[in-house]
């Protein structure tokens, strides 16, 4: 049997235009741009403009990725879509995408799995392609966040912004390219701790959207556990360690968070790749727009060996390793 394996083509990110800073969250909630950097890290966030959807971040995000990989829309057989705020409650905020692409073949749904969704969704276009589904996937992140906080509630309100990030899989066979490609994932979720990051709300329990609700120190300690508990799950499955990493790029939840996982893995903070200072966190998309944002400055080369992880409500966590 001939192995396959997903190689990532190209990766691309959108940010809508308008940016709000910490002193603009002072004037809206108690709060100040010591007092948001000193906790998170975060300086600034992008708010998608009011008439701009979860898909339109989206197909702006998969056109650049498409550019990137020098792929025709008309070539994508598959699209997974991350999200937490989709357009609708059905159909699938991906099946938009694929309409906006001009595409009407292939198959297109959404993964939910809050901030670790571009990881499950990741794991999933890799195993469909592998087993011979399909051919070329997009896999995007996309959310408009900011759109289920409570602006009341500066625990949260200051952490989260907009945005999408989105990567090209090909499938192709392993004889044919190396060691290139997507080489494991690890992800798991612990629904029992769901109380600690959740939404309020939802349409079998009340009808209504809901606000996000967070017990911030609960939230840091799991994840610094889990996050790394998956990294060396990856490592052991890869046959690697930390020194064999070229580039760490994380989800962008908290500084605090990356320093935390950084320093417990032994990983170098030099190849710890952060945007979260500009972004804020953008849930599902925060790992394919770092990604992109270190791979169009130059920082991340192909051949290079890159580590993800992400954690979100549910609590659902991961990691994975792949290859450029």
């Amino acid at each position: 049997m001939t192995q396959i394996r997903s190689i990532i083509r190209g990766t691309g990110g959108y940010l809508p235009e308008r940016v709000l800073t910490n002193d603009d969250m002072a004037k809206i909630v108690e709060t100040d741009d010591q007092w948001i950097q000193d906790r998170t890290g975060i300086k600034q966030r992008h708010i998608a403009a009011d008439d701009q959807l979860t898909s339109d971040l989206a197909v702006e995000a998969a056109k650049v990725a498409l550019s990137h990989a020098g792929i025709e829309a008309a070539n994508v057989d598959l699209i997974v879509l991350a999200t937490t705020t989709p357009d609708k409650t059905f159909p699938a905020t991906a099946t938009a995408v694929q309409a906006k692409l001009g595409l009407s073949g292939g198959a297109a749904f959404d993964v939910q799995a809050v901030c670790s969704g571009f990881l499950f969704a990741l794991a999933t276009a890799d195993s469909m392609l592998k087993c011979g589904l399909f051919k070329t996937a997009l896999v995007i992140g996309a959310e408009t966040f900011t759109r289920i906080l409570d602006w009341s509630d500066r625990g949260t309100c200051v952490l989260f912004g907009d945005g999408a990030g989105a990567v090209v899989l090909t499938a192709e066979r392993a004889a044919d390219v190396g060691d290139r490609g997507i080489l494991t994932h690890h992800i798991r979720t612990d629904g029992t701790k769901s109380d600690l990051l959740h939404v309020d709300g939802g349409v079998s329990s009340t009808g209504t959207v809901g606000h996000v609700r967070m017990l911030g120190n609960q939230v840091f300690k799991h994840a610094v556990t889990n996050i790394s508990s998956a990294i060396k799950a990856v490592y052991e499955e890869a046959g690697i360690t930390s020194d064999d990493v070229d580039w760490f790029v994380p989800h962008q939840a908290n500084q605090r968070i990356l320093n935390g996982v950084a320093k417990k893995m032994k990983l170098d903070e030099s190849k710890v790749i952060s945007t979260v200072a500009l972004h804020g966190n953008t849930s599902a998309a925060s790992i394919p727009l770092a990604l992109h944002t270190a791979v169009s400055d130059g920082r991340i080369q192909p051949g290079q060996l890159v580590l993800s992880e992400a954690m979100g409500g549910g609590f659902s966590w991961g990691a994975s390793l792949f290859r450029l």
